[in-house]
């Protein structure tokens, strides 16, 4: 409900000075709501070495960040044994009782052994145990030590390493919690969750289960979120609600989570039963896995955030009888400024329906106000979808041109400096809803744009409640919250300004930290989906954009023509801020040395033909890249363990670099089985090792790796096994295999191994400043293979 229609509205509004007053002051209020709402959830200012000994400390924290991160330590390395030494040196001179958990792991939720192959590594946990003085459970506190290759992993996963050593020490300072709280550092997350695999699945203090708090980081600042869940979780937010510090973490976080296609050791917990809660910062990720995550380059005050809510949740859980925490059902839960509000997954539905009902009566009763008409309400719903697909739209463009500006853009996960570009989005979500609203106004009248507005909202509420539960809140509260504002101002029209406001505010606090939230979440590459809300934060809060919109005739109003002017400023400055803040952000944000352009490269070997070949993950080639790449081709008959996906190639000279050898333990034959025992043993220092069977020589029926059982190929494929194995002993790995060869001719194995690192291969050209590693599990890596035949 636009003010201007309402009846008996205090007519000074059509007064052009007493109208801007009103514009102003209202935007003025929501924009400082708006701004405590980011003001709120930003991390805590981090504490230094002299804080309470029972407190969290982000300096003391750091020294074990840059112990942990001080070089890359990929699984298996000697890096990371280092590491790992720290580690159960910190823990051990805490008095608590630490071990090491050394065994293979598979990874977690291994469902297939073909193609790629299943995934093993020899992992070793660093585990700790805070024993309780009366157990109703086990709390663990989990994060992982090793790092990608491709970087020392600063944040990921030394924030995590880091908090929780900090953590296990102000707790070992006060009182005995009542349960056991259990410290797990993991091995091999990076490679394939193996560690978490490992512990979950047979270390003794896990076998009855508990709560698990994974720490994580993707990227080096911004406020620590409750990302991930497990099911029935409102009793493990009721808790986080109380006893986190500074919580964030929103109920469609999760639901996004759940749809995107990544893991963390949380995944492994899962998969075993257990319950709890995932958090991390994930803001600044364009150097997440790069050489680039170092110790410098985190934020202190994300780590602080890391600190406090761990503290405060480790302490209510230790405190918790844990028999409480099934719950039952989902929360939906989201931040306010000071609080997490949080209500039972069974109201999801309820509230859309009152929302729906809530719109249908603003319409009737602004028709029977005679404010507008059935006509007009259907014209104002169906053309509120225009800018609900557009802004979207307009966000995805302007990425597509900023990134044919710059085609680095696409190896990255955010800009260095994305800000400007972030609020360039928000401006042309903006700037489109403007330009609906001022073409559109006075055909149909701001009333009827208005509740058409809230009719898309009520509507995409229903649609989150079917489909994504946990986010409905996103549209259903601000629609509801709208609709009762507009009932309320029709019937007390002297009062509309402050009682829309109010209304819209509750959009302002919902929506608002969403969308601050999403950029970082999905990235640049993505950011249509954070247009996607402040569209409908726009559309909660039309009656309020109304004001900004002069009005025509009057004593003192302003001719029509001048009005329809004046009408088109606010989207033209809308369309000209993203302009320039896109600008600004090409200006601001250019590749140099210290914020280099990230390229993937690695090299093939068939040690059998001697034929080497440049590869490249890269979907539009960079520069330097291109002296080594150029056509696309699928390298999954060669190299398996690379995967199936089409990869930019190009020749390269061939390096003397030995395959992997494969040994006959012991072989023997009954009727059409034949059982083998092998071990594949690497010839030179590398960080994983595979294996495959070719299905056109042998059907494989079983198969154990270091004694644990392997899934085996599905009938039609190329490979009727595939195994990867990281961080291989130098004795190599045992492996058993039962199979049917498919004639007299021998069984044909493809093997394969890889190191890291290209500077000694023939043929290479180091990467020129401003030339960086993409963050990726297989860059620099070399990969070397030959077939066999037994």
């Amino acid at each position: 409900m636009a003010v201007v229609l309402l009846p008996n509205a205090d007519r000074a509004l059509a007064r052009p000075h007493r109208r801007a007053l009103s514009a102003a002051a209202a935007i003025l209020v929501l924009a400082t709501v708006g701004a405590v709402t980011l003001l709120d959830i930003r991390p805590p200012a981090p504490r230094d070495a002299g804080a309470p000994a029972d407190a969290f400390s982000a300096e003391r924290a750091f020294t074990h960040v840059s112990a942990v991160g001080a070089r890359t330590h990929v699984a298996g390395s000697a890096a990371n044994d280092q590491v790992r030494d720290h580690v159960t040196a910190a823990l051990r001179g805490l008095g608590l009782d630490t071990s090491v958990q050394d065994t293979v792991g598979p990874e977690a939720g291994q469902l297939s052994g073909g193609e790629g192959g299943s995934t093993f590594a020899r992992v070793r946990n660093v585990v700790a145990l805070l024993p309780g003085t009366a157990p109703t459970g086990r709390l663990f506190l989990v994060a992982h030590y090793d790092s990608v290759q491709t970087g020392p992993g600063g944040n990921d996963d030394g924030a995590g390493v880091g908090t929780i050593l900090e953590v296990a020490r102000a707790l070992a300072v006060g009182p005995r919690p009542r349960n056991d709280i259990v410290f797990v550092l993991t091995d091999a997350e990076e490679a394939c969750l193996c560690g978490a695999a490992a512990f979950a699945g047979s270390h003794p203090l896990a076998a009855g289960g508990g709560v698990v708090l994974n720490l994580e980081a993707r990227g080096s600042t911004g406020p620590v979120i409750m990302f991930e869940t497990s099911e029935r979780n409102a009793a493990l937010v009721g808790v986080y609600g109380r006893a986190a510090p500074h919580p964030v973490g929103t109920s469609f976080a999760v639901e996004v989570y759940r749809l995107l296609p990544n893991d963390t050791d949380f995944t492994a917990f899962l998969d075993k039963g257990f319950t709890g809660l995932n958090s991390a910062y994930i803001d600044g990720g364009a150097v997440y896995h790069t050489p680039l995550d170092t110790p410098a380059a985190m934020n202190r005050a994300s780590l602080q955030h890391h600190g406090d809510n761990a503290l405060g949740l480790a302490r209510e859980f230790g405190a918790t009888d844990m028999s409480t925490l099934d719950a039952g059902g989902d929360a939906t839960y989201f931040p306010v400024p000071g609080a997490l509000i949080r209500y039972p997954g069974w109201l999801t539905w309820p509230l859309a329906a009152l929302a729906l009902a809530a719109v249908a009566a603003l319409a009737w009763l602004a028709r029977r106000r005679g404010l507008t008409t059935w006509p007009r309400v259907a014209g104002g719903f169906g053309l509120a979808l225009i800018p609900v697909a557009a802004g979207p739209a307009a966000a995805q463009l302007l990425w597509a041109a900023i990134t044919a500006v710059r085609p680095g853009y696409a190896a990255v996960l955010d800009p260095y400096r994305p800000l400007w570009f972030r609020l360039a989005v928000i401006a042309l979500a903006a700037a489109v809803l403007m330009i609906w609203y001022a073409f559109l106004r006075r055909r149909l009248g701001p009333g009827s744009l208005a509740i058409g507005g809230l009719g898309w909202l009520a509507v995409i509420g229903a649609a989150l409640a079917a489909v994504t539960p946990g986010g409905a809140y996103l549209a259903t509260l601000p629609c509801l919250a709208g609709a009762l504002a507009g009932l309320a101002a029709l019937a007390f029209p002297r009062f509309a300004v402050p009682i829309l406001t109010l209304g819209s505010t509750v959009a302002v606090l919902i929506l608002v930290p969403t969308v601050a939230l999403l950029f970082p979440a999905l990235g640049m590459a993505t950011g249509g989906a954070a247009a996607l809300f402040a569209i409908l934060l726009g559309l909660a809060a039309l009656p309020i954009l109304d004001l900004l919109w002069p009005e025509a005739g009057g004593q003192l109003g302003m001719h029509a023509a001048r009005a329809r002017r004046r009408a088109m400023y606010p989207p033209l400055a809308a369309t000209l801020a993203a302009l320039v803040l896109a600008g600004t952000g090409l200006r601001a944000d250019r590749f140099d040395t210290a914020h280099p352009i990230p390229t993937h490269l690695m090299y093939a070997l068939d040690a059998g033909t001697g034929q080497a070949r440049w590869l490249s993950e890269e979907s539009t080639v960079q520069d330097w890249t291109s002296h080594y790449v150029s056509a696309r081709a699928t390298v999954d008959g060669d190299f398996p363990a690379l995967g199936t996906d089409p990869l930019r190639t190009g020749p390269a000279p061939a390096a003397t670099l030995p395959a992997p050898a494969l040994e006959v333990l012991s072989s023997t034959t009954a009727g059409t089985e034949r059982t083998l025992r092998l071990r594949l043993r690497p010839q030179r220092p590398v960080r994983m090792v595979a294996l495959h069977v070719d299905a056109a020589t042998a059907t494989v029926i079983s198969a154990r790796i270091a004694g644990q059982p392997a899934p085996v190929g599905r009938e039609g494929e190329r490979w009727s096994f595939g195994l990867v194995f990281h961080a291989p002993p130098p004795e190599g790995i045992e492996l058993d295999l039962v199979l049917r060869p498919s004639a007299a001719s021998p069984v044909r194995f493809r093997v394969m191994d890889g190191s890291d690192g290209l500077t000694a291969l023939p043929g290479y050209i180091p990467r020129p400043p401003g030339v960086g590693v993409a963050g990726s599990h297989t860059s620099d890596l070399v990969a070397v293979a030959q077939t066999l035949s037994l």
